[in-house]
């Protein structure tokens, strides 16, 4: 019985748009799948990993006179959809407990689950908690912008459960994203059309990442609804339903330095270029790698050693005229700044040589990254 017949890229973007979720590794097999559902209106494509879930609607229906519903494995059928010549056409047919993928002279026949298996996520648990608490529009390139500043500072497998994830919080007309590893934070605000009540949520780092992959760096709206234990962003003709990490967030206002007054402007890619270099002497198999900056009037001094005693040194022309400083951090976490910002200059802010670092964009009041300094 054929099912869709249709260009491949036409069934490759959803299928690739939603499979990023997928774990290699599943407890349960159904999850290594996509679900396909097909309507008159609109073609369907989603995924799950028990704590997140995608789905992508193709409006119109690729195949409208034929409605059905499946699963399929999606590692599978991405990687004969990408092994196919371009702009070829495919067929996808339903032969007993197969679906047979087919384009020119090729054919393959896949295994299919029954998609009344497959787990669908809701929202809430009751009729009563379907509603959103809260609901604030903005635009893709806003919240995208955000992610990108904020998420590399999200722990990976801390204890604190809390830093696995990426703080949202909405108040009066601003969308705050932060996050922290207890090491360094990162902060940015961006400003809402509409006064929002106040709420906060942590949202996982894996959903934070890929929903960061999935927006576009253009006006269209997304929509972010809030519910007493998951999150839901609606944008394009994508859904993105995530759990959140129940916990409460430690007051980030308290981390942000507010007498760091000997400061100095630099060139971002200059500065990056230099920690690169210095960087091939330092510890590479340890993850706290230290580099000093030694910072006198006019003058910039980045130092990296290694146990084997080996140095590097490179010297940047600054415009500084302050009490000289001697500070000692974590090069991965000032590359990281480096690497993830996008304007020309940088300014590095201290207090003194034991003191949190600030570091920002000049003339961009609202994004902060702030570093702990480490002892050498």
């Amino acid at each position: 019985m054929l099912l869709i017949k249709a260009n491949k890229d036409k069934l490759l973007e959803p299928i690739q748009t939603v499979s990023g979720i997928i774990e290699r590794r599943q407890s349960y097999p159904i999850l290594s799948n996509i679900l396909i559902r097909q309507n008159q209106e609109k073609t369907t494509f989603q995924a799950s990993d028990s704590d997140m879930q995608i789905k992508m609607d193709v409006i119109p229906s690729l195949a409208p006179d034929q409605p059905f519903s499946l699963t399929v494995s999606a590692k599978k059928m991405q990687d004969i959809l990408r092994s196919l010549p371009n702009e070829r056409e495919v067929q996808l047919a339903k032969q007993g407990d197969y679906l047979q993928v087919k384009s020119g002279k090729s054919a393959f026949n896949l295994q299919i689950l029954p998609a009344d298996d497959f787990p669908e996520m809701k929202v809430s648990e009751t009729e009563e908690e379907a509603e959103p608490v809260a609901t604030v529009t903005l635009s893709q390139k806003t919240l995208k912008n955000l992610l990108h500043h904020v998420q590399f500072c999200i722990s990976q497998q801390n204890l604190r459960y809390y830093m696995n994830g990426m703080l949202l919080s909405t108040d009066e007309n601003q969308l705050v994203g932060v996050s922290t590893d207890g090491h360094r934070l990162a902060l940015l605000t961006a400003q809402l059309n509409e006064a929002q009540p106040k709420q906060e949520v942590i949202v996982p780092r894996k959903a934070a990442i890929e929903l960061a992959k999935l927006l576009s760096n253009s006006d269209d709206a997304v929509k972010i609804d809030y519910f007493q234990k998951k999150i839901r962003f609606s944008f394009s003709n994508i859904v993105l339903i995530s759990k959140v990490i129940d916990g409460k967030f430690p007051d980030y206002r308290r981390v942000v330095p507010l007498n760091n007054d000997k400061l100095f402007e630099t060139d971002r890619v200059t500065l990056l270029q230099s920690l690169q270099r210095v960087s091939i002497l330092s510890n590479i198999s340890e993850n706290f790698r230290g580099v000093r900056l030694i910072i006198s009037p006019g003058n910039l001094r980045i130092v990296c050693k290694n146990s084997e005693q080996e140095e590097a040194q490179e010297e940047l022309e600054i415009s500084y005229q302050n009490e000289n400083l001697d500070v000692s951090m974590n090069i991965n976490y000032l590359m990281d700044f480096l690497n993830n910002v996008d304007s020309e200059k940088v300014q590095l802010a201290f207090e003194n040589e034991n003191s949190s670092i600030l570091m920002s964009v000049p003339g961009d009041p609202e994004y902060k990254y702030i570093v702990m300094p480490m002892l050498m």
